[in-house]
């Protein structure tokens, strides 16, 4: 799953990296422990041009029916690649709203016991900026222009799959122009665009233990990034934060 991430770069780099215009018009600070329902930026097609803008999308997609069936407005932070093209919930978003979602890196929780998790920061050890596969919907039918968005999330593979059995669909730089490519998709095309990262893909991702102030949303600095000595047995480890995989 994905349900914390970390984004440092500036949206004029992200601009200038994604050949993107800036939607959003003023700058974002560095962020180190993004939680669902905060804003995030994405990348996605421009309707009027067809070139691609930086937007702000609350993390958190709201599905077709949300709104309209009273109570709580549904946010799902992420979608399977297995099912995101039939699933109700997502099948719109993906079939015409794809985005990327840059990051420096996202965080997992790998079980150390029955009872405790041990956090780990998975980033490019070269420090290049990672492009998560999105997909994107409008907010509550009241508010038709805010942005929601969600992470697509495919199975761990390799080294990763020691951390967590799901990663987020990590799409290379030669696949983003397929990935943001606003036609719709017919059911083979949609298996190639969901294919998992080839290997060389992955093996410069780094995968570093961390502290467990991660857990708490309300940390929100470089400190969360950087790696320390996984705890003893015994040791108090970090706490899973209460997320909820869709």
């Amino acid at each position: 799953m994905c349900g914390r991430y970390a984004m440092t770069t500036s949206v004029a780099d992200l601009s200038a990296l994604f050949g993107a215009e800036d939607g959003i018009g003023s700058a974002q600070p560095p962020r180190y422990n993004i939680a669902p329902t905060q804003p995030v930026v994405v990348v996605r097609g421009a309707p009027d041009t067809g070139g691609r803008l930086l937007s702000l999308a609350r993390w958190g997609l709201v599905p077709p029916w949300g709104g309209r069936r009273g109570g709580r407005l549904p946010r799902l932070i992420n979608a399977r690649a297995e099912t995101v093209a039939t699933s109700p919930a997502f099948a719109t978003a993906f079939a015409t709203r794809r985005c990327v979602v840059p990051a420096s890196g996202w965080y997992e929780w790998a079980r150390i016991d029955a009872r405790r998790k041990r956090p780990y920061f998975l980033t490019a050890a070269n420090g290049d900026v990672l492009g998560f596969a999105g997909i994107w919907a409008l907010g509550h039918p009241a508010d038709a222009r805010t942005l929601t968005c969600g992470i697509v999330t495919t199975a761990a593979t390799g080294a990763l799959a020691s951390v967590h059995d799901r990663m987020p669909l990590l799409l290379s730089r030669a696949r983003w122009a397929e990935w943001l490519d606003p036609g719709e998709l017919g059911a083979g095309e949609s298996n190639g665009v969901l294919r998992p990262p080839e290997e060389p893909d992955l093996t410069g991702i780094e995968c570093r233990p961390v502290g467990a102030d991660v857990g708490d949303v309300r940390n929100d600095g470089p400190e969360l990034m950087r790696a320390v000595d996984p705890a003893p047995p015994g040791q108090p480890a970090g706490e899973l934060p209460d997320l909820t995989l869709f």
